[in-house]
């Protein structure tokens, strides 16, 4: 969810998002259909799914909202949000050029990486409508 929060993936529905099952051995798959979408909006951006008490709201607050039902203790998902935002912020550029991604397309999708907003320090309420 971090991560998806980071690059701006607002297509990170449920099949998206996979378990690998050998015997009784349960984890994550690698990622998989990750989408940066540069917007226009700065403060606000939402993802596909529900991701804190906020809702859809990608920000690190509302990430961290929901810390405890993945087991983390608030200072360790804090660091753990911090050295995503960092290694995002400062390696996308280098993974993108190393994959074939022009310099052009890397002008137009640089807005997508670590926005301003997602270190806003509000939690906008959920519209439950």
């Amino acid at each position: 969810m971090c991560f998806n929060a980071l690059i701006s993936n607002t297509d990170d529905h449920p099949r998206n998002h996979a378990v690998l099952a050998k015997g009784r051995d349960r984890k994550l798959s690698p990622a998989y259909d990750l989408t940066p979408m540069p917007h226009v909006g700065l403060e606000h951006r939402d993802l596909a799914m529900i991701c804190g008490d906020a809702g859809r709201f990608a920000n690190a607050k509302n990430l961290l909202s929901q810390s405890a039902r993945f087991l983390l203790s608030s200072d360790d998902a804090t660091r753990i949000v911090a050295e995503m935002k960092d290694r995002v912020k400062a390696t996308w550029r280098d993974v993108a050029r190393n994959v074939g991604v022009s310099e052009r397309d890397c002008e137009r999708i640089s807005g997508a990486f670590a926005y301003p907003g997602f270190d806003l320090d509000h939690v906008e309420p959920v519209d439950e409508n």
